[in-house]
């Protein structure tokens, strides 16, 4: 990892821009660090880092105010990245058929989705590894964010996280789903019920099959990018609850 700029975005915001090798990221934490601090890895929408900025930096600063440093990555095919020829014509294919009120059939799901977990999942643990080397992030670490079948694979493969945040905005493949019954940690999961871009019964599906014994399903009425203060509070008190 390494941190090519380092601001401070407010009194108490202190920003890094770092690659790791060519993976762009941003790490954030509170201007003075007294002690380690836990992290929440904040999962970004498949925009470009540069295109989602304002909203990541909205997310995440309730996050540093109270005490967390937060970290996110550029996603595959995402920004400045290469784009993958395959994952291209998925989306196309996906965009066709909801454009036409058909059917989004399962080959297009995993076509577009699976591929990006498995490149996707590996670059967030080697973040993660890098992020947890630095002296002021002692952990625990979360997750918050989406693709949401990302946030459940690493959920499933990395023990280090110990709460999640998923954001239910996405097509989630079959296959996910099943993963989803090996995921015990604390989960909170947010729903916007009338998404257009998002298949509601696999959510609700998805949401059915994790194995967690504490799960919260916070519902909410409004679009993709609709999602309630009242909701994102209520996300950061369960990560009070299990990372402090």
């Amino acid at each position: 990892m390494r941190f090519t700029t380092d601001q401070l975005l407010d009194h108490d915001l202190r920003e890094r821009e770092f690659l790791l090798g060519d993976i762009p990221g941003f790490l954030w934490t509170p201007a003075s660090v007294a002690t380690p601090m836990p992290l929440i890895l904040v999962g970004p929408p498949p925009l470009g880092l540069r295109t989602a900025y304002p909203r990541l930096l909205d997310r995440v600063r309730p996050t540093i105010a109270e005490g967390y440093a937060a970290a996110t990555i550029e996603l595959p095919g995402s920004g400045d990245r290469p784009r993958s020829p395959a994952a291209d014509q998925a989306l196309t294919d996906l965009r066709r058929a909801l454009a036409t009120g058909g059917p989004v059939d399962d080959d297009i799901v995993d076509r577009l989705v699976l591929p990006l977990v498995d490149h996707a999942v590996p670059e967030w643990q080697a973040a993660l590894d890098a992020l947890l080397a630095l002296p002021e992030i002692g952990g625990p670490v979360g997750y918050s964010g989406g693709v949401i079948s990302i946030g459940t694979r690493l959920a499933a493969v990395d023990p280090r996280i110990t709460a999640a945040v998923l954001f239910a905005g996405s097509f989630v493949p079959r296959a996910i789903i099943e993963e989803a019954r090996t995921v015990t940690i604390p989960l909170h999961v947010l729903l916007q019920w009338d998404d257009k871009g998002n298949d509601r019964r696999m959510a609700l599906d998805l949401f059915d099959a994790f194995g967690s014994q504490e799960k919260t399903l916070n519902a909410n009425m409004g679009g993709h990018t609709g999602v309630p203060p009242h909701a994102g509070a209520e996300a950061g008190r369960f990560f009070t609850r299990h990372l402090k």
